[in-house]
């Protein structure tokens, strides 16, 4: 039986950085809170993000589907349709994410002004 311990943020060699990278990235970020309401189809997520390329959101689903954070279900119809959904693990990354979303909305003229002040 495999012994469970929890990961060490500052260790160089822990895996919890490739975590940290995986949902510090701004796709994935919006990507969570694009899917807080439920399933959505490629291009609506396409839409709701705005500028990101086909190539890049694809790239962000396939990462988070491998990281258990998303599924990807494919309806046999023609043409396919498939949906993408937050799993439970990736649904248990909404609120922080949300949290951190409404802080950078909230503090977005303090950041720029202090961006533009430093030259």
């Amino acid at each position: 039986m495999e012994t469970m311990m929890n990961g060490d943020a500052f260790d160089p060699d822990c895996p919890t950085r490739l975590i940290l990278d995986r949902i510090g990235d701004k796709w994935s970020v919006l990507v969570v809170l694009s899917l807080r309401g439920g399933p959505r189809r490629f291009t609506e997520l396409r839409d709701a993000i705005g500028g990101v390329t086909p190539k890049v959101l694809t790239q962000t689903l396939r990462a988070m589907a491998r990281d258990g954070l998303l599924t990807r279900h494919v309806f046999a119809e023609v043409p396919p349709r498939v949906e993408y959904e937050l799993t439970p693990l990736g649904q248990s990354l909404h609120a922080p994410i949300q949290a951190v979303a409404d802080w950078a909305e909230s503090h977005v003229n303090e950041v720029m002004a202090a961006r533009q002040a430093a030259g």
